[in-house]
């Protein structure tokens, strides 16, 4: 075989600028599944139940205290790209579907070191990659059979759900408490989309939108059994004039975003006066406006008026005697939440209010005091469309944590809802994918069936963690399991024949490592959320295995 070097009595051809580093071929490829390799050791031990918590500093000395993958990750600084972009996997994992952040590191990490021997031996790149994107249609074939259609509505087996996805964090001391109040916020925001006449009602879209209108407020103090979710709203702002009343039941309440003072020219203005009298004039048209827009405001009898901008002081007298209670400078984002809670339309114009404008649907107003900060709760809303999460506990590194494994939780109920299809959790699904690509790669022939065996090797990572994290005997467990399964495939061949898909839904108990059948046991996991695990890994794993050339020390933009 000829050399590819430069032609003989000629020196080596600089193409790249002598201070880049460029790592190629085979050299570039095993150091990405080494840097892959050691983000999944990072965060190998906060899988399951059992898991550890990990304690980082970031740069201003702050600490988080956290199992959660993608926070985790988020706070480490790395610098090798590959690693880099594995980070990001457990980014998008957060955003696409708030869960599994952990197990999809894990899993891909794991893709890409059952790859290395097949690198080793001169596969070349695009065959490995070509049998894992055969496995990966397989494997979610499998999880299709495998999956059980729940109805959102059945508590029981909601609660088992979020059971397995809380059961691993930090707050699980309160789980139950933790699970009511997920399930609670999730259901209050949910509405469904109107559908065209015609259309089946499982098409039926919903609409969950957690971030704006389940709004977690953290208050530190108090005891963390002392949290939960208000079936209305609550914001921190006193009443604007200390005569106004504190507490009233069945208010009426009115949104403005408009402000009650007299309108400020846009720029600097200038008045020329040359009679004493106009000056008078000028202060009396000014607390005319104000007084037309509370008089406006005042003939709908409002109990409870809230503007995002200004009141002023006159406006507040008027209020305060026609005995209206004011807020002001109310954030836009709370403004809604008190809109959706109460069924009031938030004004723009004083001059436009209707009489549907008016929320009614709050059942009881109350200013309360928590710790030296005053709060309105809104409360007793008559299907409240938005509300409030109170979070109380010890420091603020509790709440924090608390907060996130909520926001978790809620993302998992909200997949549900969305789709409302499970899968059996504690590491049976991939147990039961390993087996059935075992089962399908004997069939394959050729350079593609060791790839293909390697995904189905690769899914018992999460086994196999899971158990470790335990402390029980890792090989022992994971060979039982995986007799469980076999033994659930040879049943059903001998009784249905070859095309028949055994539902076999043992799995590894977290807490206590013995093998348990996870049906009983009730823990499920959202179908979405085991898809989104799985592709994410795999589809990752071919593209780092695709990149044979490094090249740092790139142009800087801009030259």
């Amino acid at each position: 075989m000829a050399s590819r070097g430069p032609p003989p009595g000629m020196g080596p051809i600089m193409v790249l600028n002598s201070k880049t580093q460029r790592t190629q071929g085979r050299q570039a490829q095993l150091g990405n599944i080494n840097a892959a390799r050691a983000v999944a050791d990072i965060i190998r031990s906060t899988l399951g139940p059992r898991s550890m918590l990990k304690m980082l500093l970031d740069p201003m000395g702050g600490i988080v205290i956290t199992n959660d993958g993608n926070c985790i990750l988020r706070e480490v600084d790395v610098s090798h790209p590959t690693a880099k972009s594995m980070i990001e996997l457990s980014r998008a994992q957060d955003e696409e579907v708030g869960d599994g952040t952990t197990s999809v590191i894990i899993l891909a990490g794991e893709m890409l070191i059952n790859a290395e021997p097949f690198v080793r031996t001169n596969i070349h790149p695009t065959v490995i990659v070509r049998g894992y994107n055969y496995a990966l249609q397989e494997a979610l074939s499998i999880c299709e059979k495998l999956a059980l259609v729940v109805d959102v509505n059945d508590a029981e087996r909601m609660k088992s759900l979020v059971q397995s996805c809380i059961g691993t964090k930090f707050s699980s001391r309160w789980n139950d408490t933790m699970i009511d109040m997920a399930l609670k916020a999730v259901l209050t925001v949910s509405r469904a989309i109107p559908t065209p006449v015609g259309t089946d009602a499982y098409s039926q879209k919903m609409e969950v939108d957690i971030k704006r209108y389940a709004k977690v407020e953290k208050i530190p103090g108090g005891e963390i059994s002392d949290c939960k979710v208000l079936s209305g709203v609550m914001f921190n702002k006193d009443v604007t004039h200390s005569k106004m009343r504190r507490r009233i039941e069945n208010p009426r309440i009115l949104l403005l975003d408009t402000p009650l003072e007299y309108k400020k020219g846009e720029s600097q203005t200038n008045v020329e006066i040359t009679d004493e009298e106009d000056w008078n004039t000028l202060l009396k048209m000014e607390e005319e406006y104000v007084e037309n827009m509370c008089m406006e405001i005042i003939a709908f009898k409002p109990d409870i008026v809230i503007t995002e901008k200004g009141v002023s002081d006159l406006a507040q007298h008027y209020f305060a005697k026609a005995n209206i209670t004011a807020f002001r400078r109310l954030r836009k984002t709370d403004n809604n939440r008190v809109a959706r809670a109460t069924g009031a339309t938030i004004v723009s114009r004083t001059d436009e209010i209707r009489e549907e404008d008016i929320g009614t649907g709050c059942g009881l107003f109350e200013m309360r005091k928590i710790g030296e900060e005053y709060f309105a709760f809104f409360e007793e809303c008559k299907d409240p469309k938005a509300c409030t999460i109170i979070l109380r506990g010890g420091s603020k590194d509790v709440l924090n944590e608390i907060e996130r494994n909520l926001s978790d939780a809620m993302q998992v109920v909200r997949n549900v809802v969305f789709d409302p299809r499970l899968l059996p959790g504690g590491g049976a699904t991939e147990m039961a994918v390993s087996v059935g690509l075992r089962k399908a790669g004997l069939k394959l022939e050729g350079i593609q069936q060791g790839p293909f065996l390697a995904v189905g090797e690769a899914m018992e990572v999460i086994p196999r963690t899971l158990s470790q994290n335990c402390g029980v005997s890792v090989i022992r467990t994971v060979t039982q399991l995986r007799a469980k399964h076999a033994a659930a495939y040879e049943e059903a061949e001998k009784t249905g024949g070859e095309n028949t898909f055994p539902k076999c839904n043992w799995g590894i108990d977290g807490t206590t490592g013995k093998l348990v059948d996870m049906e009983e046991f009730g823990i499920w996991e959202p179908f979405s959320v085991k898809i989104q695990t799985i592709k994410t890994a795999v589809e990752s794993a071919c593209m780092i295995l695709r990149i044979d050339d490094i090249v740092s020390g790139s142009k800087k933009r801009g030259h």
